[in-house]
């Protein structure tokens, strides 16, 4: 999440750090891509209403208040009491779809050549997660017997505290 004016050098190394989850889809802010593409944020805004019909829902989405400082939590960004560079507006953030649409709008090479990145770069993460699913499953599962072995253990310890009498002695030496 960048400043407004803020240019990003087209690098495909730092696009799969401008890709969030929400809503449980995976999308990009209004202010990154406006970077990439080398526009402001509001003119990257209002050629998307210009062409609204191209952006439903499923491609393109404001963000409500708490999904905006979740994300600001996530990245560390400065408070929201910072009037510096405070949006007025809650930010869109687009999906893989949106950003292909992106593209078509804003008629630019720049435009056509960030779309091709980050669409290379989403296939790139789909596929990492389509070879590594058996790892991510064995992972879930070895979570899940974490947390049933957590729970045994928490109940064992309870029964101890609660069923074991406290017994103390004074052992007195010479008497």
């Amino acid at each position: 999440m960048k400043d407004k004016n803020t240019l990003i050098p087209i690098d495909e190394t730092n696009i799969p750090d401008m890709i969030y989850t929400v809503q449980g889809r995976q999308v990009m802010i209004d202010s990154d891509l406006a970077g990439l593409y080398q526009v402001t944020t509001g003119n990257l805004n209002k050629a998307m209403k210009r062409n609204a019909a191209r952006f439903p829902e499923q491609f393109c989405f404001q963000l409500t208040e708490m999904e905006y400082q979740n994300l600001r939590f996530q990245n560390g960004t400065s408070s929201t009491n910072n009037a510096h560079g405070r949006r007025r507006y809650m930010p869109y953030v687009f999906t893989e779809q949106g950003i292909a649409r992106l593209s078509a709008v804003l008629k630019s090479d720049i435009a056509v050549d960030v779309s091709i990145k980050i669409m290379d770069t989403f296939v790139r993460m789909r596929n990492f997660f389509i070879s590594n699913k058996d790892m991510f499953s064995r992972l879930d599962r070895v979570e899940l017997k974490q947390l049933e072995t957590d729970k045994k253990l928490e109940e064992v310890f309870n029964y101890i505290a609660s069923n074991t009498e406290v017994r103390q002695k004074t052992f007195m030496i010479g008497f």
